[in-house]
């Protein structure tokens, strides 16, 4: 029993870092985000580039959106079925294909916002077919003792390029034009795709029919209270985030603060934030992971009730720091505690159950806040919102079975 228990302190004092799939793992990651970062801003200028509006833009962003929610299920029974390093090359593949495409019609003058939206359609499809494979393949490369430190280490990398990544964007679009931001961020799926082949990731051994496997999935994803039970309130928060800060902060930064340059100031601060959450879960492993993910939501309520009460600049910036803390600290808690508590076999499927609620959250945050508009100002439907990510997380945490899904002890 002392050297079981000495080998898993052993374990957990190691890093993911030594494991050199995971290395490869992480590069490919790293790689990617750079490219990722600058795509929002470089696709807003390509349709802006060609005349298109806000109603352009957001077909063009909703047909980036549509194909992820309606092929996720799909990918997560092959992540279940196949081999998830190919299936994540192939999505990558798929994804640098698209948006090598785009970077092409952009650089000769000849996007239109149904080319932009068609290259949009094929990138969302590649997204539901990684997702689902990403967080099985994170479960087969790293022992399960390793996987909060794993999953903090793939999003230090990620959380430090949303902070330079979007200035950098911006100088690149401004000096070369969105072409190049997009041919980059091809260029990073593609090296991405090599680097995810060369895991070489054994298939599950599987011998039902899709529908069998879809069928099974939905019962284990029912049969778990844990889980849809967090989707269902992420769900809820996701769209409550969203609506408040992602849609009307702008406005709201317009109305009350100095407009942009303040709202630059507040974004820094939550991406701030996050790059600080990642480096709190490097170094505190709790035991009651999906109990911590839960109540780490909260501090999201807090830029939303601050810019809701018209309270001054400082205190945005320091609840959207806190916010940005909380967010990764959920984030990374939430995986680990997934990963952990469902079979190897079961994580594909799990994963896209799980992430349809969150990619619903998109269109139902963006509709609740068309729909209140009409009724409240911005500032109460800012407070509405930040009653809904309280409520969320205050009702979760109220599930009995949230406080059995805990870190192994040692």
């Amino acid at each position: 029993m002392e050297k079981a228990a000495a080998r898993l302190r052993a374990t957990r004092t190691a890093t993911p870092l030594r494991n050199a799939a995971f290395r490869r793992f992480v590069t490919a990651s790293l790689i990617s985000a750079t490219g990722s970062a600058m795509a929002p801003l470089a696709l807003a200028y390509s349709v802006i580039e060609q005349g298109g509006g806000a109603g352009a833009l957001g077909v063009v962003l909703a047909t980036n959106t549509v194909p992820t929610i309606a092929f996720l299920l799909m990918g997560g029974v092959l992540a279940d079925r196949v081999s998830r390093s190919r299936l994540l090359f192939l999505g990558n593949l798929l994804a640098a294909a698209a948006q090598g495409a785009l970077a092409a019609v952009v650089a000769t003058g000849h996007a239109t916002t149904v080319s932009i939206a068609v290259c949009g359609f094929v990138s969302g499809t590649a997204v539901a077919f990684t997702v689902p494979a990403a967080q099985g393949a994170v479960a087969q490369i790293v022992p399960a003792e390793q996987l909060q430190q794993a999953n903090a280490l793939l999003r230090l990398p990620s959380n430090a390029v949303k902070v330079l990544g979007p200035a950098i964007g911006g100088v690149v679009v401004a000096a070369g034009g969105p072409a190049w931001a997009l041919a980059w961020d091809a260029l990073t799926f593609a090296v991405a795709a090599l680097l995810l082949l060369g895991l070489r990731l054994d298939a599950p051994v599987t011998v039902t029919s899709v529908l069998s496997d879809l069928r099974e999935g939905w019962a284990g994803f029912w049969s778990r209270t844990w889980l849809w039970t967090y989707t269902v309130a992420g769900t809820v928060l996701v769209a409550a985030w969203l609506a408040g800060f992602q849609l009307l902060g702008p406005v709201v930064a317009a109305e009350r603060y100095a407009g942009a340059r303040d709202w630059g100031l507040v974004q820094g601060a939550f991406a701030a934030g996050l790059l600080a959450g990642t480096v709190v879960c490097l170094r505190w492993r709790p035991y009651r992971l999906l109990a911590v993910a839960v109540a780490a939501c909260l501090p999201m309520a807090g830029p939303l009730l601050v810019m809701g009460w018209g309270l001054p600049l400082p205190w945005l910036l320091l609840t959207a720091l806190l916010a940005g803390i909380g967010l990764d600290v959920a984030i990374v808690a939430w995986t680990t505690a997934f990963q952990q508590h469902v079979p190897q076999g079961e994580l594909g499927r799990m994963s896209a159950f799980n992430s349809v609620g969150e990619r619903l959250a998109i269109p139902l945050g963006y509709l609740l806040t068309a729909l209140a508009a009409g009724t409240w100002d911005n500032r109460t439907v800012l407070v509405a919102c930040a009653g809904l990510v309280v409520a969320s997380a205050v009702l979760n945490l109220c599930v009995r079975d949230v406080y059995r899904i805990n870190a192994p002890r040692s």
